[in-house]
């Protein structure tokens, strides 16, 4: 019996989102947690070979996990990974995947320059 590995799994997987994996009454939700995240909350993000890492003050937390929740539905290609701090400190949210999804990525979250840090 062979156990496939991450990589084989992930590597089948296409590269899109599937919208309608969310629930149709949590999709409008969804997507305007994903604006505020990306566009309000995100501190950094930094380039990965094959994503992106962002940082979140604590306070996201409960946001941040509705959506990978949700997410992990529409986008099944990713591997989320998440890395709380002691103390109320930051919070550090991998997003990576198989070639090309960092490309991805750029074109379907809102955009926060590279190394950028409020």
């Amino acid at each position: 019996m062979t156990i496939p590995t991450l990589h084989s799994q992930t590597s089948a997987i296409p590269l899109a989102c599937v919208a309608v994996a969310i629930p149709a009454a949590e999709r409008g939700a969804h997507f305007q947690r994903l604006t505020r995240l990306f566009t309000a909350a995100a501190r950094e993000r930094r380039d990965l070979p094959e994503g992106y890492a962002y940082r979140f003050d604590a306070d996201a937390f409960d946001d941040l996990t509705r959506w990978i929740a949700n997410e992990r539905h529409c986008c099944p290609f990713l591997t989320f990974t998440v890395e709380l701090s002691p103390d109320g400190g930051p919070i550090r949210v991998r997003l990576t995947g198989p070639e090309g999804t960092q490309a991805f990525l750029e074109a379907a979250l809102p955009a926060i320059p590279s190394s950028h840090t409020n």
